[in-house]
């Protein structure tokens, strides 16, 4: 590949240009930009080719697939930066580790990561925005900047954001590993109703949106995205003639899906206490219990769910970091009445 414009592509600031030589003829084009532009992820520079600010022979192309020729030139121009959607509020997050390449946080319960539909401010990302100026990640996108990876709204516990576009690529390719060949580890604790005959298991199934309410997903049998959770009973709580009433469990995620841990949990038939999306079936129970265990789990208005453990490399350092999570108080409330139940 010969580069015309610049002698180090990764120092480019606005226009990089190049052409195509006959190792790279036959290639995607977001593959060959992606080899030799070491200051952009592949998905970055899928962005940018879908915008337009990428010309083959002149001409712009916005499929990333596209399929280059040799002697093809290539031109990737940066757009002007703009002015970053959502803005910055001044929301106080917990910052658990801080340098110049990403930020660790453990994110409340109640606390929506990014802006959506119905929540457009208040998000994780008006708190880094404010807390880190312009120098989140920008392959997120505009509403997303820095987000490698997330947890519900009401699930608490710690959270790894990219500061660079760098740090943002290598993050997330431990997070598509899953850890099978790194350090990335991704522990949850979790209160659910009841309590498996084992001590220890794996669900491992297919998930995807549900038919029968697209705000929540379900296990099927065929399509849907491959989903493995490992678990382990660390506590259980009732009666020791009687059959659990609940149990603290140990959930270490293989791969990341959207609701993944409730879904897997209600699947095996031991719901998050508090869930009411995938657990309402158990609601009853409440009514059955003695006080004071009646009115704390009662009143314990969200999934049961923290996010306690994250290790992963550095993604410029290369080192282990590893991070703990205490118990939030709500959950460590919850889990001292189950305890003295």
């Amino acid at each position: 590949m010969t580069d015309n414009s610049h002698e180090d592509p990764a120092e480019f600031d606005t226009d990089f240009r190049l052409t195509v030589d006959a190792a790279d003829a036959g290639k995607r084009l977001d593959a060959v930009l992606a080899a030799h532009i070491d200051a952009l992820s592949r998905n970055r520079i899928q962005s940018l080719i879908r915008s337009g600010d990428v010309t083959v022979g002149g001409a712009k192309v916005v499929e990333p697939k596209f399929r280059v020729n040799e002697g093809d030139p290539l031109a990737l121009s940066l757009p002007e930066p703009e002015d970053p959607e959502p803005s910055g509020e001044d929301i106080p997050i917990a910052v658990v580790f801080e340098d110049e390449h990403l930020i660790v946080v453990d994110k409340p319960a109640g606390l929506v990561v990014h802006p959506g539909a119905g929540n457009w401010t208040g998000t994780l990302v008006n708190a880094l925005i404010h807390h880190c100026g312009d120098s989140l990640s920008g392959i997120g996108g505009v509403r997303r900047p820095g987000i490698v990876h997330r947890i519900d709204k009401d699930t608490s516990g710690l959270l790894v954001v990219a500061k660079t576009d760098q740090a943002h690529q290598g993050l997330a390719a431990q997070f598509a590993d899953h850890g099978r060949t790194g350090p990335l580890e991704r522990s949850y604790a979790a209160l659910v109703w009841g309590a498996p005959s084992n001590l220890k298991g794996t669900i491992d199934t297919n998930l995807a949106r549900s038919q029968s309410n697209r705000q929540k997903m379900a296990v099927v049998k065929t399509s849907g995205r491959h989903a493995v959770t490992h678990w382990q009973v660390r506590e259980r709580f009732g009666a020791a003639d009687q059959p659990a009433l609940a149990s603290l469990m140990e959930c270490r995620l293989e791969t990341g899906r959207t609701h993944q841990i409730r879904v897997h949990m209600t699947h095996i038939g031991h719901p998050l206490i508090g869930d009411d999306d995938y657990g309402s079936g158990f609601k009853t129970k409440i009514n059955r219990l003695d006080e004071p265990l009646k009115t704390v789990v009662g009143a314990f208005d969200r999934q049961a769910l923290h996010a306690g453990l994250l290790a992963f490399e550095h993604p410029v350092s290369g080192k282990t970091l590893r991070f703990e999570s205490p118990y939030p108080a709500d959950f460590a409330n919850l889990l001292l009445s189950l305890q003295n139940f």
